[in-house]
């Protein structure tokens, strides 16, 4: 399967890292050159940033040429390029955690995962202890609402 990520999730993945779960569970991973670019900001962790630089073969930038969708504006550029590069490809899933574009995806009939779905769906398949992993990206500045947290920790026990 190949999958279209934003940066968030390829950021949170490289920092507890735990990025090689994304070719794992996925034959590819591609980005748009927005993400790229988000990636290698100076205000990326210096982990992230050293990553991007050196992209794996798995990982492949690519530019959408898809027009501009003005009912995407409110989403920053990478989240707008992901979902647009998807929709050009034919991709199917968008990784990514911002919940303005998770629902733009949806209601354009992409299937959406998230960075602890990733983390789920690796611990399912034995590739890593889910608990533990969801700990280190706590530690991170990651945002989880208790709510969902629950709702993971429940169906991880």
């Amino acid at each position: 399967m190949i999958v279209v990520a934003d940066t968030t999730p390829l950021n949170y993945l490289a920092l507890i890292g735990q990025i090689e779960l994304l070719p794992a569970l996925y034959e590819r991973v591609l980005i748009p050159t927005a993400v790229y670019e988000e990636l290698q900001h100076t205000g990326t962790p210096p982990i992230v940033r050293a990553w991007a630089t050196k992209l794996p073969v798995w990982c492949e930038v690519y530019a959408p040429t898809y027009e501009l969708d003005s009912s995407l504006s409110e989403l920053d550029a990478g989240e707008q390029d992901a979902i647009r590069l998807a929709l050009e490809l034919g991709i199917h899933t968008l990784v990514t955690d911002d919940r303005d574009a998770r629902r733009e995806a949806e209601r354009r009939n992409l299937n959406v995962t998230g960075t602890i779905s990733v983390l789920e769906k690796a611990g399912q398949r034995g590739l890593i202890d889910f608990r533990a992993t969801l700990q280190s990206l706590e530690e991170t500045n990651f945002r989880l609402s208790a709510r969902i947290r629950a709702e993971f920790l429940r169906r991880n026990p």
